[in-house]
């Protein structure tokens, strides 16, 4: 896992083998990154399945209500598989762009 601290996030890519293997090392990192807007970038090298994004889903709510983005980045996936309110985009630049959008709805009270 890589971990790239930018001005307004926090970029983490993958770079295990497996989703366990990411998840694992991710799951022990993110209590230290718990205050911090998070884009996961999950390469295509990696097999994931439904039922592990949603193990993301879980910190994603979690995050969101404590008003923090969370977004993921992968492009080998279907989005109308998962809820509306979950994040995930296929590039960084739209990732980049949901975190200026929730920013700005924060801002506004939403």
């Amino acid at each position: 896992m890589v971990i790239d601290k930018k001005e307004n996030y926090t970029l983490i890519s993958s770079n295990e083998n497996s989703f366990s293997d990411f998840y694992n090392t991710f799951f022990k990192k993110e209590n230290e990154l718990d205050k911090e807007n998070l884009i996961l970038e999950i390469f295509d090298e990696i097999n994931i399945s439904k039922e592990d994004y949603l193990l993301l889903f879980n910190i994603a709510r979690q995050k969101k209500e404590n008003g923090i983005s969370f977004v993921i980045v992968h492009n080998n996936i279907n989005i109308d598989d998962f809820p509306e309110n979950f994040n995930i985009v296929p590039t960084l630049i739209e990732a980049e762009d949901i975190l200026e959008m929730e920013a700005m709805e924060r801002e506004l009270g939403f």
